[in-house]
C-alpha cells in the first residue's frame, strides 16, 4: 500500500471554497424555486378539485339520479 501524499495547501483552499460556494448556491437556488413549486402545486390542487367535480357531475349524470329528471 502507498504511503499518504501531502496535499498542496493551495488544492485543499480551493476544494473547500469550491464546496462552500457549491452550497451558497444550491440555497441560492433552493429559495428561488421552492415558491414557484409552491404555485404549481396550489395550480395543480385547483385543477384536480375541478376535475374531481366534474367527474361528480358526470357520475351523477350516469347515474340518472339528478334533479334534471
Amino acid at each position: 500500500m502507498v504511503p499518504p501524499v501531502q496535499v498542496s495547501p493551495l488544492i485543499k483552499l480551493g476544494r473547500y471554497s469550491a464546496l462552500v460556494l457549491g452550497m451558497a448556491y444550491g440555497a441560492k437556488r433552493y429559495s428561488y424555486l421552492k415558491p414557484r413549486a409552491e404555485e404549481e402545486r396550489r395550480v395543480a390542487a385547483e385543477e384536480k378539485k375541478r376535475l374531481d367535480e366534474l367527474k361528480r357531475i358526470e357520475r351523477e349524470l350516469a347515474e340518472g339520479d339528478t334533479i334534471l329528471k
